[in-house]
């Protein structure tokens, strides 16, 4: 009966053992959910475009389209003015120097830059008229070569002398005759 006992104890382990290895596979658990999608960062904001360059108006000359007008304009304001000679010379002093170098200032400045320039040579009534044509001349001459020396263009002075012929002053005495004996700066055209 042992053996019978024995048995029956073993394929009752044998049936329990196959029971087991027959019990269901508890599932695995389910994955965890994936998560969720970033979301998507803002679109950046938008850059401004650069401010535009400001506009710079068109200049517009302060003188008289007129030549004459913008000529007296120019001498009124003091901005071209004459320079003064000693007697029977044509070389520059440093008065002289220095009103040319306020001329050249003028000139090469946007309000007189396109400006022409006849730089007449007056003398006193001393002298014959040849010799006096001659010596304004060369006082003309002698300005015109001081400012293109300081930059201005040639193209832009033109000389004349008048020599005697139209004097500033009219009387016959010392303080006329140094008003006479000049080199006058006349705007005659523009460029």
């Amino acid at each position: 009966m042992l053996a019978r006992r024995f048995s029956a104890l073993f394929l009752s382990a044998l049936v329990l053992l196959a029971i087991g290895a027959c019990k269901k596979a508890e599932p695995e658990p389910p994955p965890p959910p994936p998560p969720p999608p970033a979301a998507e960062p803002p679109p950046p904001e938008p850059v401004p475009p650069p401010p535009e360059p400001p506009v710079e108006p068109a200049y517009v000359s302060p003188w008289s389209e007129d030549i004459v007008e913008a000529n007296e304009e120019v001498h009124e304001k003091g901005l071209l003015g004459d320079v003064y000679f000693e007697f029977d010379k044509a070389t520059l002093t440093d008065a002289t120097r220095s009103q040319l170098g306020k001329n050249a200032d003028f000139l090469k400045s946007q309000d007189g830059e396109d400006f022409v320039i006849t730089i007449e040579g007056h003398c006193d009534e001393r002298g014959t008229n040849d010799y006096n044509l001659a010596l304004g001349d060369r006082r003309a001459n002698s300005a015109r070569d001081y400012l293109t020396s300081l930059g201005i263009s040639g193209d832009r002075l033109k000389t004349i002398s008048y020599g005697e012929e139209r004097p500033q002053c009219e009387e016959s005495n010392e303080d006329c005759w140094q008003l006479n004996r000049r080199a006058y700066f006349r705007v005659t055209d523009r460029m």
